[in-house]
């Protein structure tokens, strides 16, 4: 009898225990859920959400700004109240004054999100314009078109309207490569043409001011096809300047430039064919003497730097080993050419 009075006072404590607990992560729970970090705090504090970002990525994301109290709990409550899939891609302006509830409203809310665009170094515009694509925020051919029928020459003195209106895309190698927030709910594809312009007029005036003597001669077109060349055909700031000064000479001694990534900018799966090399385009550098008639694609501020500051060498040749990305340099074509038997 007493034995069974014992085990009942151990179930009842074990009960009592259990209760507890649960009360205590109830009013936790709640607690993290309900109460924001501060309700006086109001600074403005920015977060990005990720196309295809998980819910627990988002958690840890609010909780490195110190915007939530406990990741499992807002874990916990967006799978409670199935608001995963709800939750937009976008940039947020949010503060430590909301709780849980009123910041998922803000991460669900296409008025409160402005869309993250990264344009990489290198992109061409048909590039551009798919990420756009994907983001909803155009149709196919909106950004293209955008891009031909542009209208506000006048503001850029860097872009010269006579020689880049005859190009099939005008401002391919304008549109700098960057990370901008859009606003999706008037998006217009002038609208990241214009940022993206302002953008590049300002690395231009910084990288141009101590331009050298050496280009004197060349417009800024020419650098910047030269600049998205090379874009596309090394890595590294070093190799950079030393395939520019490569290049340059080349072109000076009015030798064919050579450069592949001027017949990938037109043969439409980014490959080179035997037949190829025979295409009779002026972006055929292996072909015709000269620069291409335009950029094809979009330089970073190094390969625009490097355009413009080459390094002299006694180089005339190089190439690009396919396993390492390591940059050969030859004196001749005969040690070009052994050094394509070696390396590639």
């Amino acid at each position: 009898m007493r034995r069974h009075r014992n085990i009942k006072r151990k179930i009842l404590k074990i009960s009592i225990v259990v209760v507890l607990v649960l009360l205590f992560g109830y009013f936790k729970y709640n607690s993290s859920i309900y109460t924001p970090i501060d309700d006086t705090d109001t600074t403005k504090i920015s977060i990005q959400i990720k196309k295809g970002e998980s819910v627990k990525e988002i958690a840890q994301t609010l909780n490195d700004k110190e915007l939530i109290r406990s990741k499992t709990s807002f874990y916990l409550y967006v799978k409670k109240h199935s608001l995963g899939e709800k939750i937009i891609a976008g940039r947020f302006i949010l503060n430590k004054s909301m709780n849980v509830p009123e910041i998922l409203e803000n991460l669900q809310n296409i008025n409160s999100a402005q869309y993250v665009i990264t344009i990489q170094e290198g992109l061409r515009i048909v590039d551009i314009e798919e990420k756009l694509i994907d983001l909803n925020l155009i149709k196919e051919g909106e950004f293209t078109k955008a891009v031909k029928e542009f209208k506000g020459w006048q503001y850029y003195t860097f872009l010269n309207k006579e020689t880049l209106s005859k190009l099939e895309l005008p401002l391919e190698g304008y549109i700098y490569p960057d990370t901008y927030f859009l606003d999706p709910q008037d998006f217009k594809a002038d609208d990241l043409i214009y940022l993206a312009l302002d953008n590049f007029e300002k690395k231009w005036l910084e990288i141009s001011k101590n331009k050298g003597g050496e280009l004197k001669n060349y417009t800024v077109s020419e650098v910047v096809t030269m600049a998205s060349i090379i874009e596309n055909e090394v890595f590294g700031n070093k190799n950079r300047e030393i395939v520019s000064g490569i290049l340059w000479k080349r072109l000076e001694n009015e030798w064919a430039i050579g450069a592949d990534a001027t017949l990938l900018y037109i043969t439409p799966d980014r490959k080179i064919t035997k037949s190829d090399l025979e295409i009779d385009s002026p972006y055929n550098t292996r072909k015709f003497k000269g620069l291409p008639p335009g950029p094809i694609s979009n330089p970073s501020v190094e390969s625009l730097n490097a355009a413009i500051h080459p390094q002299d060498s006694e180089y005339w040749f190089y190439l690009t080993t396919l396993d390492t990305g390591e940059v050969i340099y030859a004196k001749s074509n005969e040690e070009h050419n052994e050094n394509k038997r070696e390396h590639l």
